[in-house]
């Protein structure tokens, strides 16, 4: 067996919607799946989401929207300075460049700040609203923040600057005085689509600034919209088809530069471009310094400092990384340590000198580690202030519980799943232990292993080129869109190998009623060694179109594999006992021996680990069940290996059968051969074994093991006698068969062990293992009917 890492659900779906959609659309059942399973299961829905026309909502369905409009045109009249305050995410950095190029087309006396991480923390703050006002400025737009600044707000108002709040976080309770609020989920709005990121948001002010759809911001609206990971249906769907097409042919100096430095093809631009190229890049600007930087390349017009401004990034993101991997392995070790996960539901960890920019990052690393709700803290004892980031998963929404403490936390935002916040370094353990009371009554023991939810099981006949570019229509994928998963159970494997510099890939081709498809694990090398050649896999993943050579074909980027049979690894042949263990998974790791001299062999470190078992009723009393089982001696009889396994299942055996000598490739004599022998003894007469029982054994071309082996059979059987050496026939001897012979018996049943089990084919071995094992199954499958 091989366990996967996660539990797999598939989505089961409606098949009668499925076929309805297939027929309307004349597309395939794989596509009418992922549509149904995605909550398309109207044809006009549907249809919508496939081809449907490039349709915007009327910006001022926004609540407010028509009071920020007079206001900033107002102001732009006016030639009123403008202050638009942004964030330092990606999301933040694209509204405040979206806002910033609306405004500046428009003649507007307008500028940025976006707060510093480290010494102003998230969101609009009071010093720098009033310097603000000292600089003169009468208007402050913020993007991407802003709803919870309650306080900022009166302080706003209280210097006599207008402050209109544009934002999509999740509404508080209490909402800031402001001149307006765009936004999309306030309690009162009537606007059709409620999942707008904060660059969405900006985006549709802009439109109604424009007073029409400003194509040319979609470039910079989609990297906000994909890099928030909201969910790419609707409008945010519209901003990122049309961004992506936008970004392959876009003439933005900085974009273009950063783009060059990652190797990046403008052509094969996708929504995994932004998430894995430009908004790493542009979020390192702000984890670890400003993050006007990364503004400043989106807005510049001069060659050389687009150029400049992209190395600068790049350097800071492989800062980001080499960070991100330190902190992420004290966070560990302080989990191991003082918050073991048997006795934490939600991790809270902290540390003086850990980056407060990339601990939210960390968050994410933790929770993929231990899969459990995770908050990681930057511990500022000068301020005797702790800041940190959260993140969620399923059926623990970070965002209600965290209301639930707002008594210790003065600041926090953010969504069901990730959040931020501040606290002072007295309320950590309170919070602690608070979450993880409210985790108590919320989360089952089911919750808290991972799920991986899949779209379709699919046979690899149904696999082919024309589905898959068929698939590729419900793309840009993202949020509520994702990339299908699909199943694929019980196929065989062709072929299998470890591939990449540090064979750390894995390389399969996999095949299933002559249909063949090929399949790469990045990161799953590993498993070569836990998959046996004979078995059956299941393997769930990401169907694309690999093109190489000018040749297109169907694979799948495989996510994580399983094996749901018994499995045979057979390393028969190895002489070192002690380097055996090294391939065996230690978990519920068994070694068997049944021979006391081996026993004696065995390193100190794996004798906890080793049973021996001298007889039948060890055997039996032996429990085997979903053991990784080595074998690594050869047993004394076929009995006792098959009574080790009735009525047992184990998850693998490792079959080594370690025998230092064998007698099954000399001569073993047949009947012919005691024939010969008794007549050659009827004819010389009593024989000298000592003298010429090697002579006997050379003229016939056999071992003098044969010979002495062939004499004590006759002895047991009472047809000769043996005297010092001499062998006499018994001319008295009753006639007897030779398998009355005990010697006969244990010669007989050794060659037959040896050729079952030490020096048979895999398929042999493997075949004699499930009929021991599968008859025990079918024992007790009838026994429970019966009772």
């Amino acid at each position: 067996m091989l366990k996967s890492k996660t539990r797999w659900v598939v989505r089961s779906s409606d098949n009668n919607l499925v076929n309805m959609l297939a027929n309307e659309l004349k597309i395939t059942p794989l596509v009418a799946s992922l549509l149904v399973n995605r909550g398309l299961d109207t044809v006009d829905s549907a249809r919508y989401f496939l081809f449907g026309k490039d349709e915007f909502h009327d910006p001022y369905l926004l609540k407010g929207m028509d009071i920020a409009v007079k206001r900033i045109h107002d102001a732009i009249e006016r030639q009123e300075p403008i202050l638009i305050f942004g964030d330092y995410d990606a999301d933040g950095v694209s509204s405040t460049s979206v806002l910033m190029i609306t405004l500046r087309d428009l003649g507007a006396n307008v500028q940025f700040y976006i707060p510093n991480r480290f010494t102003e923390g998230y969101g609009p703050n009071e010093p720098a609203f009033r310097q603000a006002a000292e600089n003169g400025i009468n208007l402050i737009i913020t993007v991407d923040t802003g709803i919870s600044a309650v306080h900022e707000a009166a302080v706003a108002k209280e210097l006599g600057i207008d402050l209109i709040i544009t934002d999509h976080h999740e509404p508080g309770p209490v909402l800031p005085e402001a001149l307006a609020i765009i936004h999309p989920k306030l309690p009162d709005s009537i606007y059709p689509f409620r999942e707008l990121a904060g660059v969405g948001v900006a985006f549709k002010l802009a439109h109604a600034l424009y007073g029409e759809i400003p194509e040319h911001l979609f470039e910079i609206a989609v990297i906000g919209t994909v890099a928030d990971l909201v969910s790419l249906k609707g409008e945010n769907r519209l901003i990122a088809k049309k961004g992506l097409e936008k970004l392959k042919l876009t003439q933005n100096l900085g974009l273009k530069a950063i783009l060059k430095l990652a190797g990046v093809d403008p052509m094969t631009i996708n929504e995994e471009t932004i998430g894995f190229t430009l908004a790493p890049r542009i979020n390192a600007v702000g984890r670890l310094e400003d993050a006007d930087l990364a503004v400043q390349l989106i807005l510049t017009d001069d060659p050389e400092e687009a150029q400049q401004l992209a190395e600068e990034m790049d350097v800071l993101n492989k800062t980001r990384q080499a960070i991100v991997n330190t902190i992420t392995d004290e966070a560990i070790e302080e989990v191991e340590k003082n918050y073991p996960i048997e006795t934490n539901k939600v991790l809270v960890v902290g540390k003086e000198g850990w980056n407060a920019g990339v601990i939210g990052i960390v968050a994410s690393r933790l929770v993929e580690k231990y899969y459990r709700p995770t908050i990681v803290l930057n511990f500022d004892p000068d301020k005797d202030v702790a800041k940190g980031s959260a993140r969620s998963i399923a059926g623990f929404d970070l965002f209600k519980n965290l209301s639930t403490c707002r008594d210790i936390l003065p600041h926090f935002g953010g969504h069901p799943m990730a959040a931020g916040m501040t606290l002072q370094l007295e309320d950590v353990a309170g919070l602690r232990t608070r979450l993880n009371m409210l985790a108590e009554e919320q989360l089952t023991a089911e919750d808290f292993i991972p799920v991986t939810y899949l779209d379709e099981e699919i046979h690899l006949e149904d696999i082919n080129l024309s589905s898959l570019e068929e698939m590729n229509l419900l793309s840009p994928f993202g949020m509520d869109n994702p990339k299908p998963k699909v199943l694929i159970n019980n196929v065989e494997v062709a072929s299998m190998r470890k591939i990449g510099s540090q064979q750390n890939h894995l390389k399969v081709l996999v095949n299933e009623g002559g249909a063949n498809l090929d399949g790469v694990g990045f990161g799953l090398g590993a498993l070569a060694d836990q998959i046996s050649p004979a078995s059956k896999i299941s393997l769930i993943g990401e169907l694309s179109i690999n093109e190489w050579n000018n040749i297109r074909k169907p694979q799948i980027f495989i996510h994580d594999i399983k094996v749901e049979s018994w499995q045979l690894f057979d390393y028969r042949g190895q002489k070192r006992i002690n380097s055996m263990a090294n391939t065996v998974p230690t978990e519920n790791r068994k070694l068997i021996i049944f021979n006391k001299e081996h026993l004696e062999k065995i390193n100190d470190d794996l004798k906890a680990e080793t049973i021996f078992i001298r007889d039948i009723e060890e055997a039996r009393a032996f429990d085997c069940n979903k053991a990784n089982i080595v074998l690594v001696d050869f047993p004394p009889s076929i009995e006792i290996l098959k009574v080790l396994l009735e009525g047992r299942q184990p998850s693998r055996i490792y079959a080594y059968f370690y025998k230092e000598s064998s007698d099954f490739f000399s001569t073993v004599p047949t009947r012919d051969h005691f024939k010969w022998y008794y007549a050659y003894l009827l004819k010389k007469g009593p024989v000298d074994l000592k003298r010429h029982g090697d002579v006997i054994a050379k003229y016939r071309g056999w071992s003098q093991e044969t010979i002495i082996f062939m004499s004590k059979v006759f002895s047991e059987l009472d047809f000769v006698t043996i005297n010092n050496g001499f062998i006499t026939l018994n001319n008295q001897a009753q006639k007897r068969d030779l398998t009355d012979s005990r010697t006969y018996q244990t010669k007989q049943a050794q060659y037959a062990l040896e050729r079952d089990i030490l020096f048979s084919s895999f398929q042999e071995l493997k075949g004699w293992f499930d009929q021991v094992i599968q008859e025990s199954v079918k024992t007790e499958e009838a026994i429970e009917e019966w009772i």
